[in-house]
């Protein structure tokens, strides 16, 4: 199995350790330690501003690991936009700051509590969502989640993290507005 290191302590990386673990990995939690050992799969479990300061300061260490971007790029002065070029997204703006990394769109469009049971409203199994351009890092990523009760589903390539950014702002949005609980969210059906 894999060793996973999540920066991030609130609860998407709670319910992410949780989902990793039971699939038998091993996982470490990155608050604000200065030199952490990164693990292979290297999960930014923050909001998308404290991204920036986690790259300049661990650069080097993410050459060639598998760098799972989770956050929706919000504008949380007005939550009524993204702050990323129309024509990207957060993950494609990480993937050019740390070349050297396999960069993965995932977890955006979960919720923690959707992690944490397993299921959406309580109803429909929950499914990530992953976008990334190097096929074997997908790959790793959806073996580490086996046995999670997760289902995985590749959404295609990188660039395909701009429509996961936008139905994660979406369901954000619906969710503040309390048109949908933060138990719930969107299913898929197959």
């Amino acid at each position: 199995m894999a060793n996973i290191s999540i920066f991030g302590k609130g609860n998407m990386a709670q319910a992410l350790k949780a989902r990793y673990e039971e699939a038998g990995n091993t996982v470490t939690l990155i608050g604000h330690e200065a030199d952490a050992v990164l693990g292979e799969i290297v999960i930014l479990a923050v909001p998308y501003p404290a991204v920036d300061d986690i790259l300049s300061k661990y650069t080097n260490a993410l050459n060639g690991k598998i760098v799972v971007d989770i956050t929706n790029p919000l504008d949380f002065n007005t939550f009524d936009s993204l702050v990323v070029p129309a024509d990207g997204s957060a993950a494609a703006e990480i993937a050019k700051k740390v070349p050297g990394a396999k960069v993965l769109k995932a977890f955006n469009t979960n919720f923690a509590a959707s992690l944490a049971t397993k299921k959406v409203a309580d109803t429909v199994q929950t499914t990530v969502l992953v976008a990334g351009d190097d096929e074997d890092a997908k790959n790793t990523f959806t073996a580490a989640l086996s046995g999670s009760d997760l289902n995985v589903l590749d959404a295609g390539s990188l660039k395909r993290a701009r429509e996961l950014e936008s139905f994660g702002f979406l369901q954000l949005v619906l969710a503040v507005q309390e048109k949908i609980s933060w138990t719930g969210g969107f299913g898929l059906y197959k």
